[in-house]
């Protein structure tokens, strides 16, 4: 992997890294000559993904790591400011999806995994890497975004819920740093071949769906110090 990539010399954190769509966009970064940091739960499934990165030439390092353990998030910025000094690019790319069902018969025990992984371990995320961010001469926050956000949706529940309120989350840290070097911004990326996307849709054909590794661009032009976006949901559709 060459240091002369589009994110040379950025050091980027990205959530859910371990399968997906955080796999291929941690792999795509590191590609781009950026010192990647891989979290999600499951170490093995992080050790992989690692591999791949250090046998193509790239910079990872790993962090096995529960979202919704939110003590550790903050402990997670500290320990990233004594090793790297800043963080460039943060990608909330971890979800739950939870069950689809109707919202009167959703566990509150399910309600809160997905409101906690899918939204506030994004708002303890930019709580703790803000200052990290506001180091770097150009940070950038990235977070994941979902078509359910477009209209109500029966049955999507906690999931719809979450993500228009992460929507929302994201666009006022957006406002409030129109004057500083943070952008922040989104990505619906549509219909992905995804595990998740396998559970809400179990009969479609992975195969008519284009995969996580088509999605990389977009993470990449909104990861770059020239990106002016603020503030936008940019939708992938089909």
């Amino acid at each position: 992997m060459s240091n002369a990539g589009r994110l040379a010399g950025r050091i980027a954190l990205v959530t859910g890294a371990s399968r997906g769509i955080g796999a291929a966009v941690a792999k795509r970064y590191a590609k781009e000559g950026a010192q990647v940091i891989l979290t999600a739960k499951t170490q093995a499934a992080l050790e992989e993904v690692d591999d791949e990165i250090q046998a193509a030439g790239g910079k990872a390092t790993i962090l096995p790591m529960d979202l919704t353990d939110f003590d550790k998030i903050d402990l997670t910025g500290a320990a990233i400011f004594e090793r790297f000094g800043r963080l460039d690019i943060l990608v909330g790319n971890a979800g739950f999806i939870g069950d689809l069902t109707p919202i009167a018969h959703l566990e509150p025990r399910i309600w809160d995994m997905v409101i906690g992984t899918n939204l506030t371990a994004n708002y303890r995320l930019l709580r703790s890497m803000d200052p990290l961010l506001k180091i770097s001469e150009a940070g950038r926050a990235i977070f994941l975004s979902s078509g359910t956000t477009k209209g109500a949706r029966a049955y999507w529940s906690a999931y719809a819920v979450s993500k228009m309120a992460l929507e929302h989350m994201v666009q006022i840290y957006a406002e409030e740093n129109a004057k500083t070097n943070i952008k922040a911004n989104l990505i619906d990326p549509g219909a992905t071949r995804t595990r998740m996307r396998e559970i809400a849709y179990p009969g479609e054909d992975p195969m008519t769906l284009k995969t996580p590794e088509d999605t990389t661009e977009t993470f990449v032009e909104l990861a770059e110090v020239s990106c002016k976006k603020q503030g936008e949901v940019i939708r992938l559709g089909k």
